[in-house]
């Protein structure tokens, strides 16, 4: 009964959403894949072993998107090396998430898309994989899903186990259904002891809680030097004099904020360059068009060859009169999957998603290159992170525009100020080192 309630109101949801859906597909190419997995569950199928025999286990790791791919990358290298007989197998939900893990796993592990959590879909992926143990990533609590698992003896796990504060409160209204799914979970690793204490309030049991830290800390690149940084460096012509400011993972207004910061600074410090990275590629048009609006000259990431050749473009000067050929200051990235290596060019770093509604998004990367941070009010979706930081002098917090400017202007007029933050960040982030290492010990104690 409860898995036809749930099939009905998933059906209201998709009905509700469609008009949105549809615009979507259209517009903007989502939606369009994966069908047959998500709908009817159609997922890879278990090679021929006989059950009972462990001489392979087959893992299945679902991750959302982007973040929840990149966060598997160092857990599955350390299984790879420590656990050959262990057959991982990645889902995701997001377009965007499934380019990434292709990129990233796609020679070593299988990847496609979670079926959607109709109680049919379930079902099928189920029979056809036939796991020994399913890991969800962070918050991907899918009822129909574990309970299908369950009900296949399949052993379960949560990674990184964390909530927004909204959708904790949202799950309080319907504690006593949340308790049912979780009590069903074997593992329940989390980033901190305030998520412990929330998911043991919504019934989780305590024997199959666990802190382990945040994953997110282990897998970032210290190294400025690194290759995929140097080739992008190079891309994008920056010298190494400049300094670099970079505003990632934005969303509106936070583009608009950091082109008048840049737009106000240019001409006081000449050496500073501004890259911009959008959240979502469907906002790369809608960023293009703003700076088109602005006298500004810039260029996109997708037209720079990655052969390190750029094509001389004729452009008017910033200032306004003589047209001759010059270097953009400003760069638009407009690919996916890219911005953990832009971080590493930077020297001052805004991370957004922030000054908006959306939560804030990782800010981990930038500070373990040592880059002067800052981000707005916003971030309850990486609270502790945040909380981290700010007590260890990592990071500051703007509330707007100005604020924005202002912090900028700090970096580059003192030196010791923007260094000090830096390395404050990049100490902190060394220390946190280690989750990864806790969650898989916990994982194999599941199977072995």
């Amino acid at each position: 009964m409860k898995a036809f309630l749930l099939n009905i109101i998933y059906i209201f949801i998709l009905l509700l959403c469609s008009p949105i859906l549809i615009y979507s597909a259209v517009r903007y190419g989502k939606y369009r894949t994966g069908f047959k997995e998500k709908f009817l569950g159609r997922i890879i199928k278990r090679r021929k072993v006989v059950r009972g025999v462990k001489d392979e286990y087959v893992v299945w790791f679902h991750a959302v998107s982007v973040g929840e791919v990149k966060l598997l990358k160092p857990l599955l290298n350390m299984i790879r090396e420590c656990c050959p007989n262990w057959r991982c197998v990645i889902s995701t939900t997001s377009r965007t998430g499934m380019e990434v893990a292709k990129q990233n796993y796609g020679k070593d592990w299988n990847v496609f898309y979670c079926p959607l959590d109709f109680s049919w879909s379930v079902e099928k992926a189920m029979q056809r994989l036939q796991p020994d143990l399913l890991v969800l990533t962070e918050q991907e609590f899918w009822f129909n899903l574990i309970d299908a698992a369950k009900r296949h003896g399949v052993k379960l796990a949560v990674i990184n186990g964390r909530f927004g504060e909204s959708g904790y409160r949202r799950y309080l209204w319907i504690r006593p259904f949340v308790a049912s799914m979780l009590r069903k979970i074997d593992l329940i690793a989390v980033q901190s002891e305030t998520y412990a204490g929330w998911f043991h309030r919504l019934g989780a049991s305590t024997d199959a809680i666990h802190i382990t830290g945040s994953m997110k800390f282990d897998g970032v690149n210290f190294d400025r030097s690194n290759k995929e940084t140097m080739r992008l460096r190079e891309l994008a012509g920056i010298l190494p004099d400049d300094v670099v400011f970079i505003a990632g993972s934005t969303q509106s207004p936070e583009e608009l904020f950091a082109i008048e910061c840049y737009n106000n600074l240019k001409l006081e410090f000449p050496k500073l360059r501004l890259i911009i990275v959008p959240r979502h590629e469907e906002r790369f048009e809608e960023v293009a068009r703003l700076l088109e609006s602005t006298s500004i000259l810039w260029e996109r990431r997708s037209l720079l060859s990655d052969s390190g050749k750029r094509e001389q473009i004729e452009s008017v000067m910033e200032g306004g009169s003589t047209s001759k050929y010059i270097r953009p200051r400003v760069l638009l990235v407009d690919k996916i999957g890219e911005l953990g290596a832009w971080w590493g060019l930077a020297s001052i770093a805004f991370v957004g998603g922030s000054l908006g509604k959306r939560g804030g998004q990782n800010m981990i990367e930038p500070a373990a290159y040592g880059a002067a941070i800052c981000f707005g009010q916003n971030t309850k979706n990486f609270r502790d992170i945040v909380d981290l930081l700010l007590r260890a002098n990592g990071a500051n917090v703007i509330h707007d525009q100005r604020e924005l400017e202002l912090f900028v202007r700090k970096c580059l007029e003192s030196n010791q100020f923007a260094t000090e933050l830096g390395i404050n960040a990049q100490k902190l982030v060394k220390e946190q080192l280690g989750a990864t290492e806790r969650t898989f010990n916990l994982l194999k104690n599941l199977l072995c």
